[in-house]
């Protein structure tokens, strides 16, 4: 069984997370400039087995799809082209900067690690990821 691989897309950065290869577990696997986005998963794909790909669908209070969508959807498209035999899906990203920031405060981090936004992304994607699982468990 290959990983699930999460991505919580941003202009700037992309936080990235990623299960076990049981597919148990969401861990956060890094943060990367979004410009080179497609090259690391590139080189990560050619190093591990992926079934899947979920990526945070940008979803407002009003249910209404963000601004940031324009910039999603051609990435998935590219993406779909690169990888077609990797299905991707789409997971509500709603809350995930507030839960990460929530995270962290429980976790005992200081103020100023709390204020590193790349660490806010990957733990974003980890909760995007987790969120995905659980889902999919409830529908099992």
């Amino acid at each position: 069984m290959g990983r699930i691989l999460a991505i919580d897309y941003g202009r700037k950065r992309t936080g990235i997370a990623v299960t076990d290869t049981l597919q148990i577990i969401a861990n956060g696997l890094t943060t990367v400039p979004t410009a080179q986005l497609m090259a690391f998963l590139t080189d990560y794909i050619a190093k591990e087995v992926i079934d899947r790909v979920v990526i945070g669908l940008p979803i407002q209070m009003n249910n209404e799809l963000s601004d940031n969508m324009a910039n999603i959807t051609p990435f998935v498209n590219r993406f779909k082209k690169l990888f077609p035999n990797i299905p991707v899906e789409y997971m509500d990203e709603r809350f995930t900067s507030v839960l990460a920031h929530r995270a962290m405060i429980d976790g005992g981090l200081k103020k100023k690690d709390r204020q590193n936004k790349a660490l806010v992304d990957e733990i974003s994607a980890t909760i995007i990821l987790q969120s995905y699982m659980e889902n999919k468990a409830m529908i099992k």
